[in-house]
């Protein structure tokens, strides 16, 4: 199937809140056979974000050829932090300090420091992974420290809501933090946020990433569709 055209509408919305801003698209994915990948990375996709590792790394076998950008948009288990460190780009979900040491000793030394977003649980849901954002600054400061690791800033999902204006405020809210983040790690450059409902106000309120799923492959059964990047 030929994905231009969706891919092209997605990134025309996307310079249009951003206003030729630097926004970067990551694809959600998950459950996605790898064709879906391939016909997306013919029409110029090469950022795609998985939600569980094993699923991920038989993409990525199958799609060794195509040079793709791979990031985990899931949770992370510490079981599998030698798997992320050894076969993906970036790691947007990173919650709490356990995660460091063993995602650093796995990062194979001939590869670019792992990129890493820490996930913010902004509202308390019981239901969602992410540190609070009082966590923040103590676990930048940690993975500031491991020379495997390159911190780039923040990830989240705001709590769902039909009020366009709840939803600005806790973009806004994640925007605050980010800055403040910036202020103290220059390397920091990174805010991930929005998904295929929202990406458009999320981009207006300061997003540098986002990440997409539905919009681009399609809907997805409800089972199918919860995770971190839709």
């Amino acid at each position: 199937m030929n994905r231009e055209p969706v891919l092209g509408a997605i990134l025309a919305r996307i310079g249009a809140a951003s206003g030729d801003r630097p926004v970067s698209l990551v694809a959600a994915s998950k459950s996605q056979p790898a064709s879906a990948l391939q016909a997306l990375a013919a029409a110029g996709q090469r950022a795609f974000g998985e939600n569980y590792v094993q699923e991920a790394l038989g993409k990525q076998l199958e799609l060794a050829k195509l040079a793709l950008e791979w990031h985990m948009i899931g949770p992370l288990q510490s079981n599998k932090c030698a798997e992320v460190a050894r076969h993906f780009d970036w790691l947007q979900s990173l919650d709490r300090e356990k995660l460091i040491a063993p995602l650093d000793r796995a990062r194979p030394e001939g590869m670019p420091p792992l990129n890493v977003l820490i996930e913010v649980n902004l509202d308390d849901e019981a239901s969602k992974s992410g540190c609070a954002p009082g966590a923040v600054f103590a676990l930048a400061a940690k993975i500031a420290r491991a020379p495997r690791l390159r911190l780039r800033g923040m990830m989240a999902i705001p709590a769902p809501s039909p009020d366009h204006e709840q939803r600005r405020a806790a973009f806004a809210r994640l925007r605050e933090l980010f800055e403040a983040l910036r202020r103290e790690y220059t390397q920091v450059d990174t805010l991930s946020m929005g998904m295929s409902d929202d990406f458009e106000l999320a981009i207006t309120e300061g997003a540098t990433m986002v990440r997409v799923g539905t919009a681009l492959f399609g809907p997805r059964g409800r089972k199918q569709a919860a995770g971190n990047g839709e």
